[in-house]
């Protein structure tokens, strides 16, 4: 016994080795560990709080969408015309990876997918610069409008549903829902694109206000006027047109001609020709009424119509906060403005009988996903203690080990922080499969130092010869569960996106269960685990 005590224990007088060694550092500087875990536990739970929440991982799938209207076409004129030139331009642009058109009733939608990892501002250049090089449009053909989208775009946090109860439709028998799209559009779209992470809010079901010019084919005939003459003049005085600048003395007055029509008489005011030195109206010819667009589609829900109203998050935010902003959002449209809008019809104020209905909330789904996964967290956390002291058969060897838990979880957050990544069902799952794994390298470690004790090592001795004999065996061993998975997150792919933030959370919670096993367990069992007495035999 008495040679053992010759070895230098860490921490003890007559220590002069000036190698690092963290294990004898570690157990001769408690205090520093003790607020290395502090600190560990203080930002994972940090992290945690602000790691964006959702469903699933993001999938990057780069799309950009054309879309060109040409109001009142058919579908074939659509392909003839915008369709084939579009996609004759945009079949060359690098990084195309696959194109899709649709052509329907008075717009012409191309939708470009690109292969992952393409920087897709320049793809935007790209793509903007090609439909530049289209020879030319039909006249009155809308200017072609770009956007960008990306995996988390698709699909949509919220869906609202606007409409009467079923038990105060006979009050407004001649009310059309579909005619409350200004009025949702001008008041409640606003309110909800104001919340902190929307990116977007769309309306369906309804139909928008517009101006008709009905012509009169017997007075257009009359006064050798055709249809073409009518439109010209319209959509030429129809704008606004700046003059330029006059300057007088010192100063400078900027000239602009306001020509938008404002109202149905202005349009009746409109000159379309002069015959015999005298101006022809648009009065003359046509009349001037304000209806709604034609109905092109419609949203039922519970078997009377309805209008249908979707949010749609920006990228990486945060869907429970975003949701709850909806939320609160929704309270106040509900009370505030929806009773003020939708006239009146012949059974009175139709406001105040709107309904709206939130009929899908993604939260939902996120909070029992995670739930479920969080019960089997802790559940697989306490088999594992049960199964510790099982074998172990004392408390303070099974609270030792059992520290690597949440060090190794709860670091494992910051880690996600850091990276960038979300928290979601995938790599809830990643961290139920660690609760596992990381205890193991804390078993090997404090049964190697128990195996010390019962040799006579003292507490201090035994732990620091303890981890020094298996960190080597321990390193492999997470080395190799590693390498199962970082090729996972080399994978660019949709495959390699989905899974990337299993691998990360498995990995990351791995390495440091590695750390934490040479460094605070071996300090852990030199000042709990007590000294085991032999009698010589």
């Amino acid at each position: 016994m008495k040679a053992r005590q010759k070895i230098i224990a860490p921490g003890r007088p007559g220590d002069r080795s000036n190698k690092v060694d963290i294990v004898r550092l570690s157990i001769s500087k408690p205090v520093g560990v003790a607020v290395g875990v502090i600190l560990v536990l203080m930002f994972g739970l940090i992290g945690l709080g602000r790691i964006p929440i959702q469903l699933t991982p993001t999938v990057d799938r780069p799309l950009i969408t054309v879309t060109t209207a040409w109001p009142g076409r058919s579908p074939q004129e659509i392909i003839d015309e915008i369709t084939r030139r579009q996609e004759e331009e945009l079949k060359n642009v690098r990084g195309l990876k696959r194109m899709r058109s649709s052509s329907q009733q008075g717009v012409s939608t191309i939708t470009l997918e690109f292969s992952v990892g393409v920087d897709i501002a320049r793809a935007f250049q790209e793509v903007s610069d090609s439909l530049r090089q289209v020879s030319s449009y039909p006249d009155e053909v809308e200017e072609p409008t770009i956007t960008v989208a990306d995996g988390a775009a698709e699909n949509a946090i919220a869906w609202i549903i606007i409409d009467i109860p079923k038990d105060r439709l006979a009050r407004h028998p001649d009310f059309d829902i579909s005619t409350l799209y200004d009025a949702l559009d001008d008041e409640v779209k606003p309110a909800l694109e104001r919340v902190e992470g929307v990116a977007e809010v769309n309306i369906y079901g309804g139909r928008e206000r517009e101006v008709r010019v009905l012509a009169d084919p017997m007075l257009l005939a009359q006064r050798r006027i055709t249809y073409g003459d009518l439109m010209m003049a319209l959509r030429g005085q129809n704008r606004n047109v700046s003059a330029g600048a006059i300057d007088e003395g010192k100063r400078e007055y900027r000239v602009r001609v306001i020509g938008e029509f404002e109202s149905p008489s202005d349009v009746l005011d409109t000159v379309v020709t002069y015959r015999d030195g005298m101006p022809v109206y648009v009065r003359d010819v046509a009349d001037v009424v304000i209806d709604h667009k034609k109905r092109r589609g419609f949203v039922r829900s519970l078997g009377h119509p309805s209008i249908a109203i979707n949010v749609i998050r920006q990228s990486n935010a945060n869907v429970v906060k975003v949701m709850s902003g909806v939320r609160e959002a929704l309270e106040n449209i509900r009370t505030e403005i929806l009773p003020n809008i939708g006239g009146s019809s012949s059974g009175g104020p139709v406001g105040p009988d709107l309904r709206l209905r939130q009929v899908y909330d993604e939260t939902v789904y996120i909070d029992s996903a995670i739930d479920l996964v969080k019960t089997n967290l802790f559940v697989g956390g306490t088999l594992a203690a049960l199964v510790l002291l099982l074998f172990l058969r004392a408390i303070r060897p099974t609270a030792v080990v059992l520290i690597a838990i949440p060090i190794s979880i709860i670091g494992t957050f910051l880690v996600m922080w850091a990276m960038d990544r979300t928290l979601n069902v995938i790599s809830l799952a990643g961290l139920a499969f660690a609760v596992g794994m990381v205890i193991d390298n804390a078993i090997v470690v404090l049964e190697n130092i128990d195996r010390r004790m019962q040799e006579g090592d003292g507490a201090f001795e035994a732990a620091y010869r303890g981890a020094r004999e298996v960190w080597g065996a321990i390193l492999a061993s997470t080395l190799t569960t590693a390498a199962v998975f970082v090729p996972v997150l080399t994978i660019e792919e949709e495959a390699g996106q989905l899974f990337r933030d299993i691998a990360l959370a498995i990995v990351a919670s791995v390495i440091l269960s590695l750390v934490v096993s040479i460094t605070v367990i071996p300090s852990a069992c030199a000042r709990w685990l007590k000294i085991i007495e032999h009698t010589p035999s």
